[in-house]
C-alpha cells in the first residue's frame, strides 16, 4: 500500500523470504542490472547531450538571441504546470520498485490502473494551469507585441505536450519500477536523435517557435509508443485492473505528495531562469543557459546514472535491508562528487574557449558567475541524490515541505539580488546556493534519521571532499587565466589531459582509503558486467 510506513517491511508476513530473495538477487544480479540500467540512461543521456551540442547553436543562429531566450523561458514557465498532472508515474515507479519482489501481479496491475485514474483526475486543472500560463506568457515575459500569438500558440503546444507526457510516462514507470529499464538501450536513443533532427528540420524550414515545440510534442508522442511496446515485450503481468477505491485513495494521496514534489522540482530546476527572464532580460537568460550548459550536462549525466540504481535500492528498502542501503548511499554520494569535482573543475579551466569555439565569447557569463553556476549545480546534483532515496522510502511529507521552504526563499533571494541590488547573474545564482542550503541541510538529517546514521558522523564525511573542491575550483580559476584554445582539436586535445588530473586529484584528495576501495570495486564490477 502506498501509504505503509517504514517499519512495515520488518513486520510483513513475507518480510524473511523478501530479505532472502533480496540478498540471492543482489549477489547474482543486482549489480549487473544496476549496471546496465546505468548503460542505457548513459547511451540516452549521450543523445540528449550530442543533441543539445547540435542543436543549440543552430537555435541561437536561427531564432535570434531574444526568441532562443524567450523560448528556454517558455519551456520552463509552462513546466511550472506539471504538479497540476498529479504525477502518477512517479507514484507508480516507487510503489512497483518497493512491491518488486512481490508476486502479486493483479495488485501490480491494479497500481497502474490506479495511475491511470489520477491522470484522468488531474487533466483538468493541469489544461486550465497550463492555459493560463501559455496566455501570460508574453505579457510576464515582456516580448514585442509581435511575438505574442507565436509565444501563446507555442506555449500551447507545449501544454499539450505536458498531458500526453503523463500518460506516455505510465509504461516507463513499470519498467524502471520493475528494475528493467535496461530493455529500452538503444532504442531510446534513436528516438531522441531522430526528434532533434527533426526540431532541426522545422528551424531550417523556417517554423520557428511553434514549430520547435511542435516537434517536441512529436517526440514525446514517439517515446510514449516506444516504452509501451518495451513494457508488453518484457514485463509479463502487466496490464490494467481496476483498483478499490481504497487503494486508488492511498495511491492518490502518494501521488499527491509526489505532485507537490513535482513542484517543489520545478521552482528549484526552472525558476531560476524564469526569475532571471522576468526580473534581469532575456539577454541575460541566454548567456546564463548556454554558459550553464556544460556543467548542467555533467551533472545531469551523474544524476540520471545515479537515478538508474534507485529501483534497485527500493527493493532493498522494502526488504529492510538498510544496511546495504547505507553503504550503496555513501559509494553514490562519493562517485557523484568525484565525477562532478573533476569535471567542474575543468570547465572552470576552459569553459570560456568552449563556449567561444561552441556559440561565441559574448555568451560567457563572467568567470566569478561560472564558478558559482558550477556550485550551484553540483549543490543540486547531491541534493537530488538524497531526494531519490527519500522517495523510496514512500514518506515524502518532510521532503517536500522542507523543499517549499527552500523554493520560496532561493526565488525571494534571488529576486532581491536581482532586482534589487543588480547583481544579475551572480546575484541569482548566489540566491538559489543560498537558498537551497535548507535542504543540503535538511535532507541528510532526514537520510540520517531513517538509516540510524548521526549528524556527526555525516558532517564529518562532507570536510575533506570540501576542502578539495575549493582547493581545486581555486586552482582551476588561476590556471584559466593563462590558457586558451583558438582551435576545436587544441581546445579537445589539452582539456582531454586535463580530465585526469582533476580526477586522481580528487580521488586521492577527497576520498577516503575505504571509499577508494569501494568506488574502484563498484566501478570495475560495472565495467565487467556492463
Amino acid at each position: 500500500m502506498a501509504t505503509r510506513q517504514r517499519t512495515s517491511a520488518a513486520s510483513h508476513p513475507k518480510s524473511r523470504f523478501r530479505r532472502l530473495a533480496t540478498r540471492s538477487f543482489a549477489g547474482e544480479t543486482l549489480t549487473q542490472r544496476a549496471s546496465l540500467n546505468m548503460l542505457a540512461a548513459v547511451v540516452d543521456y549521450g543523445a540528449r547531450v550530442i543533441v543539445g551540442l547540435l542543436l543549440n547553436p543552430l537555435l541561437v543562429s536561427r531564432l535570434g538571441d531574444v526568441v532562443y531566450g524567450v523560448y528556454q523561458v517558455l519551456g520552463r514557465l509552462i513546466g511550472v504546470a506539471t504538479p497540476a498532472g498529479g504525477r502518477p508515474s512517479q507514484a507508480l515507479k516507487w510503489t512497483i520498485a518497493y512491491d518488486q519482489y512481490s508476486t502479486d501481479y493483479e495488485a501490480k496491475r491494479r497500481q497502474v490502473g490506479s495511475a491511470l485514474a489520477v491522470w484522468f483526475l488531474f487533466l483538468p486543472p493541469l489544461a486550465v494551469a497550463g492555459g493560463v500560463l501559455a496566455w501570460f506568457a508574453p505579457v510576464w515575459l515582456d516580448v514585442p507585441a509581435s511575438l505574442d500569438w507565436t509565444v501563446r500558440l507555442a506555449g500551447l503546444v507545449l501544454v499539450v505536450d505536458l498531458i500526453v507526457t503523463g500518460l506516455a510516462t505510465i509504461p516507463w514507470s513499470v519498467l524502471q519500477g520493475e528494475n528493467l529499464g535496461y530493455k529500452r538501450l538503444g532504442l531510446s536513443a534513436l528516438v531522441v536523435l531522430g526528434g532533434g533532427a527533426l526540431t532541426a528540420l522545422v528551424v531550417l524550414l523556417g517554423a520557428g517557435l511553434i514549430g520547435v515545440a511542435a516537434a517536441t510534442l512529436v517526440t514525446t508522442v514517439a517515446t510514449g509508443a516506444l516504452f509501451w511496446w518495451v513494457v508488453r515485450a518484457n514485463v509479463p503481468w502487466f496490464g490494467i485492473a481496476r483498483p478499490s477505491l481504497r487503494a486508488a485513495a492511498g495511491f492518490t494521496r502518494l501521488s499527491g505528495w509526489f505532485l507537490l514534489w513535482s513542484l517543489v522540482m520545478q521552482l528549484m530546476r526552472a525558476s531560476d531562469v524564469v526569475v532571471l527572464g522576468i526580473a534581469g532580460s532575456t539577454t541575460l537568460v541566454t548567456a546564463y543557459v548556454l554558459t550553464r550548459y556544460v556543467p548542467e550536462t555533467i551533472f545531469g549525466g551523474v544524476a540520471i546514472m545515479v537515478s538508474a540504481i534507485m529501483p534497485g535500492i527500493g527493493g532493498l528498502v522494502g526488504a529492510g535491508d538498510l544496511e546495504r542501503v547505507v553503504r550503496v548511499r555513501n559509494e553514490s554520494m562519493a562517485a557523484t562528487w568525484l565525477i562532478a569535482t573533476a569535471l567542474g573543475s575543468t570547465y572552470l579551466i576552459w569553459g570560456e574557449p568552449f563556449l567561444d569555439l561552441w556559440v561565441g565569447e559574448s555568451y560567457y557569463a563572467g568567470e566569478t558567475a561560472t564558478v558559482l553556476i558550477v556550485l550551484m549545480v553540483l549543490q543540486l546534483g547531491l541534493i537530488r541524490n538524497d531526494a531519490g532515496l527519500i522517495d523510496l522510502t514512500l514518506e515524502l511529507r518532510a521532503k517536500v515541505l522542507l523543499g517549499f521552504l527552500s523554493a520560496g526563499a532561493s526565488i525571494a533571494l534571488a529576486l532581491l539580488l536581482i532586482a534589487g541590488l543588480d547583481f544579475g547573474i551572480s546575484g541569482l545564482v548566489v540566491g538559489f546556493i543560498a537558498g537551497r542550503s535548507i535542504l543540503s541541510i535538511g535532507y541528510p538529517w532526514l537520510i540520517g534519521r531513517f538509516l540510524a546514521v548521526s549528524p556527526s558522523d555525516q558532517v564529518r564525511a562532507i570536510v575533506r571532499p570540501a576542502l578539495v573542491t575549493t582547493a581545486l575550483f581555486a586552482a582551476a580559476v588561476i590556471v584559466e587565466r593563462y590558457v586558451g584554445a583558438d582551435f576545436w582539436l587544441t581546445l579537445l586535445f589539452f582539456a582531454g589531459l586535463t580530465v585526469p588530473v582533476a580526477f586522481l586529484a580528487s580521488f586521492y584528495g577527497g576520498l577516503s582509503r575505504e571509499q577508494r576501495r569501494r568506488v574502484s570495486r563498484r566501478l570495475s564490477r560495472v565495467i565487467r558486467l556492463a
